[in-house]
């Protein structure tokens, strides 16, 4: 995994080293270790699929930047910025993204709407997702130190489309919720059922 990146396009006001520290300093090793397996990923789907390669990395870095905040700081986000008030119902598994997206504007003072919006989507996705939502999407779940029945085949799927990957990703998604009883938020099953009941290509690009 590369660690000498130089960023050129003036997305982030960061050095890619600045970066990288800055993510590491909210998180567990482990946690920070994937995050730079799904920069890596991000980047190489990116370079397969005709994306900006530095976008997608930067989102794939970012994608965890809140994962390991405390239930009470993303329940005050979601009351004081307008959020659905929904969400207070779901746990870390939405929040880290959705309201994840806030702590990167309020902390790290990244603003670009496409890198926030895939670390948004990157867990419960969207009937409409943009190629870097997708690869965001399917990087944090096919990066390499994954191990879980089916990812070989979701890995597979990607390498056709990343269509085929983010419908492979809701199902087996869905499978899970379902067959632990867990609450399934509602963008989740929107997800599913644009994607598995068959997108247009063009409205999957």
């Amino acid at each position: 995994m590369s660690k000498t990146i130089e960023y050129t396009e003036g997305i982030v006001p960061y050095r890619h080293e600045e970066l990288m520290a800055k993510v590491a300093a909210q998180l567990t090793d482990k946690r920070y270790q994937h995050c730079l397996r799904v920069e890596d990923t991000a980047r190489q789907l990116a370079a397969d699929n005709g994306v900006d390669i530095e976008l997608a990395g930067i989102a794939g870095l970012l994608h965890d930047y809140a994962k390991q905040r405390d239930d009470q700081t993303f329940i005050q986000l979601i009351k004081t910025r307008g959020m659905d008030p929904d969400l207070v119902s779901y746990g870390n598994g939405v929040w880290h993204g959705y309201v994840g997206a806030e702590l990167i504007k309020d902390e790290l003072h990244i603003y670009n709407e496409p890198i926030l919006n895939a670390v948004r989507l990157h867990t419960v996705g969207a009937p409409y997702m943009t190629k870097l939502d997708q690869i965001i999407f399917m990087a944090d779940f096919i990066e390499p130190a994954r191990d879980f029945p089916g990812v070989e085949a979701a890995r597979e799927a990607t390498a056709k489309s990343l269509a085929d990957g983010v419908r492979f990703q809701i199902q087996h998604t869905l499978d899970y919720l379902i067959q632990k009883g867990a609450p399934v938020y509602p963008q989740t099953l929107a997800t599913y059922n644009a994607w598995v009941g068959g997108v247009d290509p063009q409205f999957a690009n």
